[in-house]
Order: structure tokens, then C-alpha cells, then sequence
């Protein structure tokens, strides 16, 4: 049904589309017995999909990026979907609008998508409000809940430090873990807290924050080079952070067949190889020392695979399931539980990088 409707929907504003869906599932994680309904529907429960990663289970390595929720309006119909977790944002201390409209571009053609968002979202204390009356409501969300922090766009550089600070306090009792979000292409400036001066400041004042109490992410661009990114694994090992998310969107444009002059992160599949090749740069560095996230490009149990077997702990996902729709995450966790069963794998614990 979502293959005969994608064509009137990708008709649509691409961001009209995405707040309508939204909504109606923010309506639908209200309502315990629809909700019941699409969980049956939707998604797969099989503990051979488990995984266990930087202290916490979840029931698949399949999870939303973040970008997708970044209200956290919908946490409940997630997990309903399918989802092994959900990462929300990216929040920011201060309320934003965001970049001008519009600001989010289909490419069908490349299975692609370019946002230049700019973090808009209703800021740290909105956020921690809500989510502290859903689960007085209806109690824990059902799968881990991580929540991803971005700089506010009016903060100066030197004062990022203090701006991360104060949405990681504000929301620290509702996430299972929380990601530095200093790679996205939308904020002017970000990306230069991946330098290593910069970057060491504010891990040291968010470590010093956490005293590793619950699980601190990084997560980087693809468009880094090797050096800077043996730096950051550098930093990130001194700091003892719980785990690295690889990667964000592109501002490369490689492999693009769509004609194309919008500014603003890539994603989707023309992300795909990149992401790969990044991934398995870290988990040879790393060798297991540090859990990996993989995200970029992923749109089957095939490339889900295929991340697992390079030495992702977790996947996740947003432009896969744009294209793909909410049917996705169980056909992926169909595929992986066939595939485990031709080869003769009881868990995807028992996969190993190649």
C-alpha cells in the first residue's frame, strides 16, 4: 500500500508531509490499543535479534536516527514500529526555528534526501516537559531512548561548552544515553568543534558532567579525513566515551546522478559507501574497544548485514525508511532472522567483522 501511495505522497512539500506524519504519530502513541495493533503488525519479536551495547539491550540493532523525531512527539509509536531504539533530536538548549523554508529536498532518483534544517526544535525544557508527562502517562518508553544534543545557533563557539551543559542537565533523566551531535553540515560553525582543541573542551566539561552514569556518544561526519578522525579517536578514548556514530549527512556530493545546487547534508544511498568505508576504518582502529553505530545509506537486511559483519554494534536509519515506509524495520528483521538461519548463526553476538 505505501508503494502505491509514495507516488502522491513524494508529489507533496517533502516537510509538510513529514510534520502530518508526525502528528499522526504522536496521535497513534497515545492510544494503547491502535498502538498494540501496528506493534503486532509492524515488527518482529525473535531474542535472536538481541543486542547488548554499551550497558543497555535492545530488542534489534535497528534504530531511528536522529533528525526524524526531533520533538520527541512520537517515542511511543516507534517501538510499535519496529525500532530497537530511538534517537531523538537533535535538541538544542535554546528554542529555534531553524533554517528558511524550504529546507528539505527529495531525490528520488538517488534515493536520496538534502536537508539544511538547521536544528529547529522547541529547545531543551519543552522537550524535557514532555517527556517527563509521557512517562508519568505511560511509564518508560519501551525501547532505549537516546537523545541527541546540538549547539544552539546564536551560542558562540568558545560558549559551546555551557550551551551542551545545560541540555544535557535539563534532560538527563529521560535518556538512556545521549550523543554530541558536532557534525551536522546546518549550523554555521559546527563542524569546527570537531577540531581537536575545541572538541577536547567540550568533551571534558560533559564528561566531568556524566561521570560516566549513563552512556556519552559522539557522533562525526563523513567528510573528515583519516587524520581527523585518529584525533578524535584519540580524544575519545582518553575521555572514555561508551561508543562513536558514525556518520552524519555529507556535504559531498559524489555519486549523485540527480542535478542538484541545494546546499545542506546528504543522505541516503549515494551515503552509503562512505559510511561503510568509515566504519570499518574505526572498527580497525578500535578493535572492539568501542561500540559503533552505523548510519547512512541503509535500506535492507542486506546492508544491515553487511554493517554488523564490519563491526557495527547498532544500525540506524531515516532516509531508508522515508523510501522504503513502515514496513521497513520488520522486513529487515525477516531478512536478518533468514539469513542467521542459512548460515547457521544463533545470535547476531556471534557475528564477526570480516
Amino acid at each position: 500500500m505505501y508503494e502505491l501511495l509514495k507516488p502522491w505522497l513524494f508529489r507533496q512539500d517533502p516537510e509538510t508531509i513529514h510534520e502530518r506524519v508526525m502528528h499522526g504519530l504522536a496521535w497513534l502513541g497515545q492510544r494503547g490499543p491502535s498502538l498494540e495493533l501496528v506493534r503486532r503488525f509492524c515488527s518482529v519479536q525473535d531474542e535472536r535479534l538481541g543486542v547488548t551495547a554499551f550497558g543497555l539491550h535492545f530488542p534489534n540493532p535497528i534504530g531511528l536516527a536522529a533528525g526524524f523525531d526531533k520533538n520527541a512527539v512520537a517515542v511511543r509509536a516507534w517501538a510499535a514500529l519496529g525500532f530497537g531504539h530511538v534517537e531523538v533530536g537533535s535538541l538544542t538548549a535554546l528554542p529555534q526555528p531553524g533554517n528558511p523554508k524550504p529546507r528539505l529536498f527529495r531525490l528520488p532518483q538517488d534515493q536520496a534526501l538534502i536537508n539544511r534544517m538547521g536544528f529547529n526544535n522547541q529547545g531543551a525544557e519543552a522537550i524535557a516537559a514532555r517527556l517527563e508527562q509521557l512517562q508519568q502517562t505511560f511509564g518508560k518508553a519501551p525501547v532505549p531512548l537516546g537523545i541527541n544534543l546540538g549547539k544552539s545557533k546564536v551560542t558562540p563557539l568558545e560558549e559551546a561548552p555551557k550551551d551542551y551543559l545545560k541540555s544535557l542537565s535539563v534532560l538527563w533523566p529521560y535518556g538512556d544515553y545521549f550523543v554530541i551531535n558536532v557534525s551536522s553540515p546546518n549550523t554555521p560553525g559546527l563542524r569546527a568543534l570537531q577540531d581537536k582543541d575545541r572538541l577536547e573542551e567540550l568533551l571534558a566539561a560533559l564528561v566531568g558532567f556524566t561521570e560516566h552514569r549513563k552512556p556519552l556518544l559522539l557522533k562525526i561526519a563523513p567528510d573528515l579525513t583519516w587524520e581527523q578522525i585518529d584525533q578524535i579517536l584519540a580524544l575519545v578514548e582518553q575521555y572514555r566515551l561508551s561508543g562513536l556514530i558514525a556518520t552524519n549527512t555529507t556535504t559531498s556530493r559524489t555519486g549523485l546522478t540527480t542535478p542538484t545546487l541545494e546546499d545542506g547534508g546528504l543522505s541516503g544511498k549515494p551515503l552509503r559507501e562512505r559510511s561503510l568505508e568509515v566504519l570499518r576504518y574505526l572498527y580497525t582502529r578500535l578493535q572492539g574497544r568501542l561500540p559503533i553505530i552505523s548510519v547512512g545509506g541503509i535500506f535492507s537486511a542486506a546492508d544491515v548485514w553487511e554493517r554488523l559483519a564490519s563491526g557495527a554494534a547498532l544500525v540506524q536509519v531515516y532516509t531508508g525508511f522515508v523510501y522504503e515506509g513502515p514496513l521497513m524495520v520488520k522486513k529487515i528483521c525477516r531478512g536478518l532472522l533468514e539469513r542467521m538461519e542459512r548460515e547457521g548463526v544463533c545470535g547476531l553476538a556471534q557475528l564477526r567483522p570480516r
